[in-house]
């Protein structure tokens, strides 16, 4: 009995164990303590039968034949040799042999028995707590992994529906024909962060948000190409610094850029998703104001055309009035110069500007032949006050004076326009040929140039006989010797004779000045102090230039 209460004791010990090594050498350890006998080796049931520890393996065979039952088996040199199953809930676990020199006694044999199965069912219950505990990490693996799957959706979930609320709101918007503040205003609510439009050329459109720069920065024309260059290759909003950039891009043009003003790098996926989107809607929305405006201009042209060559009343009035001008109005016409400018197409965009601004109802404009043709009511008594400050005005946008305004007269109805537009072009001739070449020329202000420029053809032919008459030799001589005396005469009278006024005029010394008059005077014949041969001198030489500027 005390040696049973052993065996349990140590049943207690080997359930503590989890490794099936100890608790094998355990009861191995134990066989001596019950009897006469020794432990030969224990033999695992895992694959295949296999010994723990060193030694033959004989016995598997022998072992195997018997199935999970007690038996004897055969050990060298031992004369009893018997294999105990290591006996478990639905099966065994392998065998536990005991040799000895003679057949122990049936008790000890029931206290080896009774050692094999504790050590059986010990073994059983490590195999379950190891697998137990192998489940339970496998479960908290899965558990940890189906938690972090489930952030994932959660942030899935979330992420669709921010880009949800973002295509919906931002597609409201261009339904909504809301333009370029409504798409600003509302890409700013979706991210929280300030937002910009600039055009194609880096002039800000519209801003939302908190600290807007003033004034707007501007970087370099190659600075700009290049970067929207690597903007077009991206495909996708490029980072330039403090700023998250995305193009409104149809097909191959850039039509507006969207910035997202990000100096801390908070923008997250969705907020990139909100700025390509608001980029495709300003897109949209700038190729379909560029194409309505690419319509009326063309409409604008056609109608311009058609007034300055001549229509009648009816179809002008009803034409005007579908493009939203009102032509019952007296209207004149302003032909505009400026060689200055890069192109007519910047001066006219300008001229349009300023108009905008100016004048309190809208034109009709038009380019034809190198200058911007404006077809404006007319402003009143104050006219040249208005054209004056529009002078003014298109010189400080284009920042240089080098340009010319002709002024043509006001008219009742639209057919007299031709006239007015006709007009317009002689004051713009008459300015340019002037000494002053830059500035503003009103027909209805030039006093006997009016006389001298009425574009008539019976008229000009007169006009020209009577500039023969009167300078016909000078015209040759100049001509043949590549001199300048017509010019010359035509400075001295412009200067009311005066002789440092001219030279100064004509940048020649005084002494070249007295040469040239006194050639002038023996190529002529005449007096060039006389009242008549002054005032018909003079009046020669001004419809001269006339004659020449048309030419």
């Amino acid at each position: 009995m005390s040696k049973l209460s052993s065996i349990f004791a140590l049943s207690m010990v080997m359930f503590d164990r989890t490794d099936e090594t100890e608790i094998i050498q355990f009861a191995a350890d134990s066989v001596a303590a019950l009897g006469a006998a020794r432990a030969e080796g224990a033999y695992l049931l895992r694959d295949d039968l296999t010994r723990v520890g060193d030694g033959s393996t004989e016995l598997q065979s022998r072992l195997r034949s018997l199935s999970g039952s007690d038996g004897p088996v055969h050990v060298a040199g031992a004369p009893w040799a018997w294999a105990f199953a290591l006996r478990a809930v639905g099966g065994h676990a392998g065998y536990l042999v005991v040799t000895a020199d003679a057949e122990p006694a049936a008790d000890q044999q029931y206290l080896f028995g009774t050692l094999a199965q504790q050590a059986g069912a010990a073994l059983n219950s490590a195999r379950l707590s190891r697998f137990e505990r192998r489940n339970t990490a496998e479960l908290r693996s899965l558990n940890d992994r189906l938690r972090e799957l489930n952030e994932q959706l959660t942030t899935a979930v979330s992420g669709l529906e921010r880009r949800r609320c973002a295509y919906e709101r931002l597609t409201a918007v261009a339904a909504a024909g809301a333009g370029e503040a409504g798409i600003c205003r509302t890409l700013h609510d979706l991210t929280g962060l300030p937002v910009a439009i600039e055009d194609n050329f880096g002039n800000l459109m519209e801003w939302c948000g908190p600290g807007r720069p003033t004034p707007y920065p501007r970087m370099s024309q190659r600075r700009r190409s290049e970067l929207l260059t690597a903007a077009r290759r991206s495909g996708r909003p490029i980072r330039q610094r403090d700023r998250l950039i995305a193009l409104a891009q149809p097909r191959n043009e850039v039509l507006g850029v969207l910035v997202l003003i990000d100096p801390d790098h908070r923008a997250e996926e969705h907020d990139l998703f909100a700025l390509e989107h608001a980029s495709v809607v300003l897109a949209m929305e700038l190729a379909h104001r560029r194409g309505m405006a690419e319509t009326e201009l063309r409409l604008r042209g056609d109608l311009v055309h058609d007034l300055l060559t001549g229509t009648d009343d009816e179809s002008a009035r009803f034409r005007s009035s579908a493009l939203g001008h009102d032509l019952s109005p007296p209207h004149q016409v302003l032909v505009i110069q400026w060689a200055g400018a890069t192109s007519s197409e910047v001066v006219a965009r300008t001229v349009e500007r300023v108009a905008a601004t100016m004048l309190e109802s809208g034109v009709l404009l038009s380019q034809r032949g190198g200058a911007v043709v404006v077809l404006t009511p007319s402003p009143g008594w104050d006219g040249m006050r208005r054209w004056q400050e529009m002078y003014r005005s298109v010189s400080r946008r284009l920042q240089n004076e080098d340009g010319a305004i002709g002024v043509g007269g006001s008219v009742a109805v639209p057919s007299e326009l031709p006239r007015s537009y006709s007009e317009a072009i002689r004051a713009l001739r008459i300015r340019q040929q002037s000494m002053e070449p830059n500035g503003i020329t009103v027909f209805d202000s030039l006093g006997i140039y009016r006389l001298l420029a009425t574009g008539d053809g019976e008229h000009d032919r007169e006009l020209r006989e009577f500039v023969r008459e009167w300078l016909g030799t000078l015209v040759d001589y100049d001509a043949s010797n590549r001199s300048d005396l017509v010019t010359t005469l035509w400075q001295y009278y412009e200067c009311g004779g005066n002789y440092d006024m001219t030279a100064r005029a004509l940048t020649i010394h005084r002494s070249t000045l007295r040469y040239r008059l006194r050639r002038i005077r023996e190529l002529t014949g005449r007096e060039l102090g006389d009242v008549e041969n002054r005032l018909n001198l003079h009046v020669a030489t001004r419809a001269w230039q006339i004659l020449r500027g048309s030419e």
